[in-house]
Parts: C-alpha cells; sequence; structure tokens
C-alpha cells in the first residue's frame, strides 16, 4: 500500500522558550515522552473534560529549535491556534497555523521517508498504523492522494478512532475516544486543562461509554451517525465505516446485557458483531465475567 498525503490534515506550531511548559499546562498528553522521534497522541479539552480538538504532538529537534507542531484536523486548524491563543498571556510562545505551508502524510507497508524529508515518526497510537510524517507542502503530492479511503479502511480495521469522524468534538470524553488506551493522556503528569474530571473517570471506572470496532454482517457498513440497538434499546451511534468493518460509541454495559440475553446488536439496522482488538485494556462486551 503506498504512502498518502492526508489533504485533510493542517499544523499548528508552537515555538519559544517557553513552548513546552506552556502546551504541558494545556493538553492530555506528557511533552517529557514527545521528542523528535516520538510523538503522542494528545487534546486540549474543555474544563469538563470534553475533547475540543484531538492532534498528533511532534517536535522538530534541537538544533533547529525543538518547536511543537500539532498534526490536527485542517478545518478545525485556525480554531485550535486561536483557542491556544487565549491561554498565552505572558507565556513567551509564537501559535502559528501553517497547514497552507505544511502537510501532513502517512504510510504502512511502505518505507518510512528518511528524516530530510521532514519530521517523520512511527505512529503513536498504535505500531499497526504504520508511520507518519510533517513534510513541505510543495513535497506532499510525492506520497500520492489517492489512498486515503484505504487508509482510514486501515484505522477503522485496527480500531482506531479520529475525532470529528467517530465523535463529535465537545461532545467525548478521552475515555470514550480510547485516547487512554492510545497513550493519549498521561495519568502522572501535572494539571492541564479538564484533568480533574478525567482524572476522576480513570480511578472510579466510569468510562461506560466508548468507541468499539465491529463487524458488519454482509460487509456493508451502516452510515455515520445512525443509532445501534439490541432489541429495543439504544445503544448508541456509529461512526466511520470501511469494507465492512466500523467503529461504534456505544454503552458498554447496556452492550453487554444484550448480549447475555441472547440479542442481535445492529447498526442501522444491519446486524454486527463487536469485536476487541487485542490492544484494548477494558473489560469488553460479551467477555466473561460481570458486566463493564
Amino acid at each position: 500500500m503506498p504512502s498518502v498525503h492526508l489533504a485533510d490534515r493542517g499544523v499548528v506550531r508552537v515555538s519559544g522558550e517557553d513552548a513546552k511548559s506552556f502546551l504541558d499546562n494545556l493538553i492530555t498528553c506528557d511533552l517529557d515522552r514527545v521528542s523528535a522521534h516520538m510523538a503522542r497522541l494528545g487534546a486540549l479539552l474543555t474544563p469538563q473534560g470534553k475533547i475540543l480538538f484531538d492532534f498528533l504532538v511532534f517536535q522538530a529537534p534541537q538544533e533547529i529549535g525543538g518547536a511543537y507542531y500539532l498534526d490536527v484536523l485542517k478545518v478545525h486548524a485556525p480554531d485550535l491556534a486561536k483557542r491556544l491563543g487565549f491561554y498565552k498571556l505572558r507565556a513567551k510562545v509564537a501559535i502559528e497555523d501553517l497547514s497552507d505551508s505544511l502537510a501532513v502524510v502517512a504510510g504502512w507497508d511502505a518505507p518510512k521517508p528518511d528524516e530530510e524529508a521532514g519530521l517523520v515518526v512511527d505512529d503513536p497510537r498504535l505500531p499497526g498504523l504504520g508511520w507518519r510524517a510533517i513534510v513541505a507542502a510543495q513535497d506532499a503530492a510525492e506520497f500520492g492522494r489517492d489512498a486515503a479511503e484505504a487508509y482510514h479502511a486501515h484505522r477503522i480495521a485496527l480500531g482506531v478512532p479520529e475525532g470529528g469522524r467517530d465523535f463529535l468534538f465537545g461532545d467525548a470524553f478521552p475515555h470514550e475516544a480510547l485516547m487512554d488506551q492510545l497513550q493519549g493522556v498521561d495519568f502522572d503528569k501535572g494539571c492541564y486543562v479538564g484533568q480533574e474530571v478525567v482524572s476522576r473517570m480513570q480511578h472510579r471506572g466510569t468510562a461506560r461509554t466508548r468507541i468499539v470496532p465491529a463487524l458488519y454482517e454482509g460487509g456493508f457498513a451502516a452510515d455515520v451517525g445512525v443509532e445501534v440497538t439490541a432489541g429495543e434499546k439504544a445503544l448508541g451511534r456509529t461512526g466511520t465505516g470501511a469494507e465492512g468493518r466500523g467503529l461504534l460509541m456505544i454503552r458498554l454495559d447496556r452492550a453487554a446485557d444484550a448480549l447475555q440475553a441472547g440479542e442481535t446488536i445492529r447498526a442501522g439496522g444491519i446486524p454486527v458483531q463487536l469485536e476487541k482488538p487485542a490492544w484494548i485494556r477494558f473489560p469488553f462486551p460479551g467477555e466473561a465475567g460481570p458486566a463493564p
């Protein structure tokens, strides 16, 4: 499979001598775990703990300044830059939307580009996702654009959600979007916006709603945003789907009860089978033991 230019992704740069402390006090991931060779999934939350923006955090090498680059949905890059600016106060940082001059590319089962191509890292969420890179916009064409659908099919098959596609911004908690499973929340770092709510969910185990992968009967996936049901009960809503697989945002306890009662789970009326990837660590509907 060729690499692909993800044309729907943009880039926001945060630079300056206070860039690390500035971001560390705002976002869910620990910047001590971000370097020129290692990115991290992260998010900026509301004070109530819901996701406003999700992104991958890159860092440039120190010899060229060590700035941080946020790989975010392109349509939301201006809003992310503006929101970060609200928190700037006296911090010595510069915040720039560079989506016109920089591009995001990804690849799997394809050679990783040389570092001269840009900022190149293994995708920090799952090894199976391959690699991710930020390159000059004029160089993006060489990575191709026709494989975007294949990239998302690959992501969906692995069970990895994306904000704006599988959950609504301002509506989902990090646990619901599996950020705690994909190294997107560091629970041993200091405070950040929304931290109290997220930590409470972690320590009390109160995340009842989660995105889970599913296999559709018949090889077709339902549209995004349609109801997931079991019998007469609503379980949640569908996210993206491709090649007979999809992601569902559902109540785990209701799904577990339905499976225990022998009821069929349906997404948009299509029977589905829930599938637990090896990387998911929370109790999954249909597993032996008490309902989550």
